[in-house]
């Protein structure tokens, strides 16, 4: 019986992971201009995977989670290290990107 319900419960956790797979698109204002950003992701449980394009280049994602409806990860850029934060809320993702101990904001939308 224990079993049973350590089984619903980490299924009901399951469910309540937000919906991550897919592509993301946006942009954000930078000091050079508007810069396109694109995200494919997929989830793997409580881990969350694959690649972030940013001005042309394609960066896999590191150390990526899902906790509900939050999502980090990290990008290994030649400059450093570059890591994401947010919240997803149905076809919206909005992350808060620090670098260098400076921080902006980006909301990507789910490409259909």
């Amino acid at each position: 019986m224990k079993r049973i319900a350590i089984l619903l419960l980490l299924t009901a956790m399951a469910a309540f992971a937000a919906d991550v797979n897919g592509v993301w698109k946006g942009s954000m204002e930078t000091p050079m201009g508007a810069v396109e950003i694109s995200a494919n992701l997929k989830a793997d449980g409580n881990a969350l995977n694959g690649t972030l394009n940013f001005m042309g280049n394609d960066t896999k994602i590191e150390k990526g989670k899902i906790d509900g409806d939050k999502v980090s990860f990290e990008l290994n850029m030649e400059f450093g290290t570059m890591a994401y934060a947010g919240t997803v809320s149905g076809d919206e993702l909005k992350l808060t990107i620090t670098v260098m101990d400076n921080q902006s904001t980006v909301v990507l939308k789910r490409a259909k």
